[in-house]
């Protein structure tokens, strides 16, 4: 019965499967669970650099970092410039404050695109875990609704039987009767 749901269902040869079909398949037959959580499962294999680039590009991309990143800026200005007037660390115009900008940038910048790398393997990931999850849940619904039907054909042949029954009673009833007025 699932043999012919799975070819219902994927519509190719078990020779055409993917890995990803063949293991839903697998587990759909013993009757196993597909879904896990993905999120944990894509983590449990990242790096320490890919976990540390994912943290970084969080905070470098928060209203916080950005908040505190301006009052920064603008405590580096207030104290080279009000403050310290005569004898600044980076006196106007900033170029101390520039190198450092600059490094920042140049550092920030690979980090935070090496985290939006993860993001899109990270959402490959998810969309082949949503499809496996789909995939198992449309073979448990044909698979339902094969055990229906087979239980609705049955139920048919029976009451089928139940009418030939009865009306072979009806019609010995009335031969009976036809014979008992001769």
């Amino acid at each position: 019965m699932l043999k012919d749901i799975e070819k219902l269902v994927l519509g190719k040869l078990s020779s055409d499967l993917s890995s990803a079909e063949q293991k839903v398949l697998k587990r759909a037959r013993e009757r196993r669970t597909v879904s896990t959580n993905a999120g944990e499962d894509f983590l449990a294999h990242a790096t320490f650099g890919q976990r540390l680039a994912d943290g970084i590009a969080r905070v470098g991309g928060s209203w916080g970092f950005i908040i505190g990143f301006m009052l920064f800026l603008v405590a580096w200005v207030i104290l080279n410039t009000v403050i310290l007037a005569t004898g600044a660390l980076d006196p106007y115009p900033f170029i101390f404050l520039n190198l450092i900008l600059s490094m920042l940038a140049a550092v920030q910048a690979p980090i935070i695109m090496m985290s939006q790398n993860r993001q899109a393997e990270r959402d490959r990931f998810m969309a082949a875990k949503d499809y496996e999850i789909n995939l198992k849940a449309e073979i448990e619904v044909l698979a339902l609704h094969h055990k229906i039907d087979e239980q609705v054909l049955k139920e048919l042949r029976e009451t089928r039987e139940q009418i030939d029954a009865l009306r072979q009673a009806v019609e010995g009833l009335s031969i009976q009767a036809s014979n008992s007025q001769n």
